[in-house]
């Protein structure tokens, strides 16, 4: 297998999830990355759901070889705007070291990294004494709605597994590698605000009418405290203490406060409470307003007095925080504080929780920690360190992976999730790209990966 030419041809497929216009492009991924699959000596099984199939593929031996899982998507971002690509956005090109793509790095290059690593592998062990099982989706850049029933009808046969490995979170550049051992959950709501049954005349009216656009204000502006902190009764109830290693894993990322706030173009920082900046898009939870609007909106002024207003939120949630209890709690504070001269509605968004897991040998490690799972990230640090010539950073992720945490709900999953894509990649935007000195030593890493957790066995 060449990893270069199989991540071209995986990238021709313009496997856009969220548009029904590129269902060929969708259907023509998945046959691929099938027959990739069977090749390795998989048995692939299409699993038809609502929407776009998943892969469920399985190598399977003694049950008493160590099992691990592998997950992916196949599914890809819209690639618009088309103009700012350099190159077509489904017509790969390699240039300056990187292959440009939309996918190259969201996720079908790290797809294809774990699979070139499995063929060398096997290619010298024929008989590696490891159980596989691959979910390969087709709707995470959508959400996953279709991998609730794909629990419900499997999770009982992938729980068999001792754990995951996962490559889609990120590293600061293609030389330090990140572990991610969190992601944060999420909350969504969106809420109306309505005044008159019609716009008013700001002129005839204003000033008897409660403006709905004033009154969301004071609503939205109520729920963060000065220093930053969300502002809602028992928000951070139940979130245990940042440990000091984990501080200091994040002092050994390269990125400075100055260059983070050179690379998003502000001025200062907000208020983060006890957090620094830093600190904050990784350990604490958040609430963030993602949309507003009402009123005039065009050209000029309009002297209106607006009918109705919204505002969407979300929230970014870390461990011990209920997301449903969450979503009732920002719910109930927004009710208290909306003044009762206007109406509300609330909309429930999705909710979705957040994951932690702990490498071995810390001091919040679970006591009971699988021997499989310590072993597993043992094994992934020493070949990190061995192939790209420096220890990994383990550090929390920002983002969120709302399957990730079902797997472990459902399935009582783990995941160690090796971070493949760097913020140059511009994933989700234009020229989005992966670095080919990266992939290579990433197969490399992950070759060492496999055949390390096969020659470990556990009663």
């Amino acid at each position: 297998m060449n990893a270069v030419n199989t991540l071209k041809e995986y990238l021709r497929f313009p496997s856009v999830s969220t548009d029904s216009n590129y269902s060929d492009g969708m259907q023509g991924a998945r046959n691929y990355i099938r027959e990739q699959l069977e090749t390795l000596g998989f048995s692939v099984k299409n699993i038809e759901t609502a929407l776009h199939p998943i892969l469920l593929a399985e190598r399977h031996g003694n049950p008493k070889w160590p099992h691990v899982v592998l997950y992916g998507h196949y599914d890809v971002q819209p690639a618009d705007p088309f103009e700012l690509w350099s190159s077509g956005p489904f017509d790969p090109e390699v240039r300056d070291g990187r292959i440009y793509a939309r996918g190259a790095a969201d996720n079908k290059g790290p797809t294809i990294v774990h699979m070139t690593a499995l063929q060398r592998v096997l290619k010298k062990h024929p008989n590696l004494p490891l159980n596989i099982t691959y979910v390969i989706e087709g709707e995470e850049e959508i959400g996953s709605p279709s991998m609730r029933k794909f629990f419900d009808d499997y999770a009982e046969r992938i729980s068999q597994a001792d754990f995951m490995l996962v490559s889609d979170t990120g590293s600061p550049n293609t030389k330090q590698i990140v572990i991610t051992t969190a992601l944060r959950g999420l909350v969504d709501l969106e809420i109306k605000v309505t005044g008159a049954k019609v716009d008013l005349h700001s002129g005839i009216h204003g000033g008897a009418v409660y403006n709905p656009l004033q009154a969301i204000s004071e609503i939205c502006a109520s729920l963060h405290n000065p220093d930053g902190t969300v502002n809602v009764p028992g928000f951070y109830d139940g979130i245990d203490p940042i440990e000091d290693w984990e501080r200091i894993q994040l002092e050994r990322y390269p990125e400075s406060l100055e260059s983070y706030k050179a690379m998003l173009g502000v001025p200062e920082f907000a208020p983060c409470g006890k957090l620094s900046p830093l600190e904050a898009v990784r350990f604490g939870p958040t609430l963030e307003f993602n949309g507003m609007g009402g009123g005039y909106q065009g050209e000029g002024s309009k002297t209106v007095i607006p009918s109705e207003v919204f505002a969407k939120i979300t929230c970014r949630l870390v461990d011990g925080q209920d997301p449903a209890i969450i979503q009732d709690k920002v719910i109930a504070t927004i009710n208290d504080r909306c003044p009762k001269q206007v109406k509300l509605n609330v909309r429930r968004g999705a909710v979705a929780p957040a994951y932690l897991v702990i490498p071995p040998d810390r001091s919040n490690t679970p006591k009971q920690q699988p021997a499989a799972l310590a072993n597993a990230f043992r094994s992934v640090e020493v070949a990190i360190t061995n192939c790209f010539g420096q220890e990994p950073i383990y550090l929390r992720e920002g983002g969120s992976i709302p399957v990730i945490a079902d797997f472990k709900q459902r399935a009582g999953l783990d995941a160690i999730m090796v971070g493949l894509f760097t913020p140059i990649d511009n994933l989700h935007a234009p020229d989005e790209s992966f670095d080919l000195d990266l992939m290579n030593k990433a197969i490399a890493t992950f070759e060492e990966v496999f055949v390390s957790i096969s020659n470990s066995q556990y009663d």
